[in-house]
């Protein structure tokens, strides 16, 4: 586990080391207090990625299509 406070890391970071942290707590062999400090920095992550995530999604933008096949533009993707 990183010591790298969440808000710092990339995305890619934040969900590689989310994933370590479930591998270990599905294993269970992990002591109490270090499980209790494994779920709490799995819910930081967790929450961070969904984050990220939803701003990514914000950011996606629809290509609009003329009549005649020309990109005329862009608007917000349905749904985000």
């Amino acid at each position: 586990m990183s010591d790298t406070p969440v808000n710092e890391m990339s995305f890619e970071t934040a969900m590689a080391e989310l994933n370590e942290v479930v591998s270990k707590l599905e294993r269970g062999d992990v002591a109490l207090e270090d499980s209790i400090a494994l779920y709490e920095r799995g819910a930081k992550l967790k929450a961070y990625c969904e984050a990220k995530l939803k701003d990514a999604e914000e950011k996606v933008e629809k290509i609009t299509v003329g009549p005649d096949g020309a990109a005329t533009g862009t608007t917000k993707a349905e749904g985000v």
